[in-house]
């Protein structure tokens, strides 16, 4: 059987899908690992991790079920919710890469402030206090705040990381996002190809 024929698309969309689902896993083992050994005391960014690997589980097992069966239906579901996301995953990526130094400041403001739980993890990781200002009269989990005037302020390490995280994510979504095209373009074909196997007057 050539490449490009029914053997060789079932393949390589199965092939797709157990990688998504390798993905899948690895998010929520990450975030669980990440959770139980108290690296991230935030419940909602650890649920949100655990929520995207789980939706992604879904998707790929949808995908993987629909390719193995030939399922007309099931490939049609997976191809519609794989380009949906396929649109918003390219978007944020483009967003991310295309975001100047001001815009990363009001976005890191605005995600410090989303949680208290997510402010104590970083002064703790990166051993800061504050984000503007380090507030002398407060608490701060770092370990600089036994001598508060040691202390630097977390935006400015986070400013210095930001530019770099945002290239990096932005990176990765732009790479899958196209592996999420790639997989809406071999369901379409895969949906309109005939099973060799099957009996040649069906319809398909």
């Amino acid at each position: 059987m050539v490449c490009g024929g029914f053997v060789c698309t079932k393949n390589a969309l199965s092939a797709l899908n157990i990688l998504y689902v390798l993905v899948s896993l690895l998010l929520i083992g990450v975030a669980a690992w990440g959770k139980w050994f108290g690296l991230v005391s935030s419940f909602q960014v650890v649920a949100g991790v655990i929520g995207v690997g789980i939706f992604l589980f879904l998707v790929a097992f949808v995908g993987l079920c629909g390719a193995l069966k030939h399922h007309q239906v099931l490939l049609f579901f997976y191809m519609i919710i794989l380009f949906t996301v396929f649109v918003l995953q390219f978007s944020v990526s483009c967003a991310c890469l295309a975001l100047n130094k001001d815009q990363q400041n009001l976005l890191l403001e605005a995600g410090w402030n989303k949680s208290e739980g997510t402010q104590m993890d970083v002064e703790r990781t990166l051993n800061c206090c504050g984000f503007s200002q380090v507030n002398v009269n407060g608490t701060c989990p770092a370990s600089c705040f036994n001598k508060p005037s040691s202390c630097v302020t977390c935006s400015n390490i986070l400013q210095s990381y930001a530019g770099q995280v945002l290239q990096f994510v932005g990176g990765i979504g732009l790479f899958f996002s196209f592996t999420e095209i790639l997989g809406v373009w071999l369901t379409h074909r895969y949906r309109n190809l005939k099973d060799p196997r099957a009996n040649a007057g069906a319809f398909l």
